[in-house]
C-alpha cells in the first residue's frame, strides 16, 4: 500500500446542513489538492454538536439524520476515491445515536455509535453497543468517537480486531467546570493530548485526531487535530486554530517498526486481568 498521507481536520460546524455540506466539500477540495488518502474530519461534522454537554435544550438538538440517506451520499460522492471519516446524529426510530461514518464514492465502509457518554449526552442519545475494525482503501481501519477514547479497552478492542489505524472524531470543549484562562493550560486539553498519544503508543497503531473548533452554548471546542504514530509521537497538529494536519505515513511500515521488539498485542497476559 506504500505511503498515505493522512490528514486530522479541526473546524466549526453547526445546526445549518447545507453549510456543513459546503465546508466538507471545500475540506476535501483543499485535502485532494495536497493528495491526502485518508481525512478525519470532527464528530457532528453535519449538525453540529449539542448547546449544553451538562444540560442539552431538548428543542435545539441536532438534525437526526439516516445512514441511507442524501447528507451521507453527498458526502460519499465529494470524497470519491479518497476515504473520509466524520460524525453526525443518527436517527434510528425514535432513538438517536451520536455516530462517526465511513465513506469513500463507493458508499459507507464503516460506521460506529458512540459507547462511552458524558452527563447530559445520555439523555439525548442511546449507547452504541461495541467496536469493530473494517478494511478500507488505507488499511484496516477503527472509529472512537469523542469519549471513547478516554477509555483504553476501546482502542484496544480495535487493535485486536486488526485496525492498524484509529480514527478518533471529537467535539471536546475545554474544561467547563475550570476553564483555564489560557487553552493550553486547559486540563482538557491536555488530556485531549494525552489519550491521543497514549492509546496509539498502547497499541502501537496510527492514530487520526479530528475536532472541533469555535463555540456552541457555553462550549469552547479545542481545535488541536493530530496525527500521532506507533510510537506516540505527534507527526503533524493543528493547535487550537482551524486547519487539516497531514502528514505522510507508511501505515504497514510504521506499525511493522513499531512492533518489531516490543509488540505490545502479543505480550498481553489477559488471564491476568480482571473485568
Amino acid at each position: 500500500m506504500g505511503v498515505t498521507k493522512i490528514g486530522a481536520v479541526a473546524a466549526s460546524f453547526g445546526r445549518d446542513l447545507e453549510f456543513d455540506l459546503a465546508r466538507i466539500g471545500t475540506l476535501i477540495e483543499h485535502a485532494r489538492r495536497d493528495r491526502v488518502g485518508l481525512l478525519v474530519l470532527p464528530d457532528a461534522a453535519l449538525g453540529g454538536y449539542l448547546d449544553d454537554i451538562a444540560d442539552p435544550d431538548p428543542n435545539a438538538l441536532p438534525p437526526a439524520l439516516d445512514p441511507d440517506g442524501p447528507e451521507l451520499a453527498e458526502v460519499a460522492a465529494l470524497a470519491g476515491e479518497m476515504v473520509v471519516c466524520l460524525g453526525f446524529c443518527e436517527a434510528d426510530g425514535d432513538r438517536r445515536y451520536n455516530t462517526a461514518a465511513c465513506v469513500t464514492g463507493d458508499g459507507v465502509l464503516g460506521l460506529h455509535r458512540k459507547v462511552h457518554q458524558p452527563p447530559g449526552e445520555s439523555r439525548v442519545y442511546a449507547a452504541g453497543s461495541g467496536f469493530s475494525a473494517f478494511d478500507s482503501p488505507v488499511g484496516r481501519l477503527g472509529m472512537l468517537v469523542d469519549h471513547d477514547k478516554t477509555f483504553p479497552e476501546s482502542a484496544r478492542s480495535l487493535a485486536l480486531d486488526g485496525a492498524e489505524v484509529l480514527a478518533c472524531l471529537s467535539a471536546w470543549p475545554t474544561s467547563v467546570t475550570n476553564r483555564a484562562p489560557r487553552m493550553a493550560d486547559d486540563r482538557q486539553a491536555k488530556l485531549f493530548d494525552l489519550y491521543d498519544r497514549s492509546r496509539a503508543a498502547e497499541n502501537q497503531v496510527v492514530l487520526v485526531s479530528s475536532n472541533l473548533t469555535g463555540a456552541a452554548g457555553r462550549m469552547r471546542f479545542l481545535g488541536q487535530a493530530k496525527v500521532v504514530g506507533p510510537d506516540g509521537g505527534i507527526l503533524a497538529r493543528t493547535w487550537s486554530k482551524a486547519g487539516i494536519a497531514i502528514a505522510e505515513v507508511d501505515v504497514a511500515a510504521a506499525v511493522g517498526s513499531a512492533r518489531r521488539v516490543l509488540a505490545h498485542l502479543r505480550e498481553r497476559r489477559p488471564e491476568t486481568y480482571r473485568g
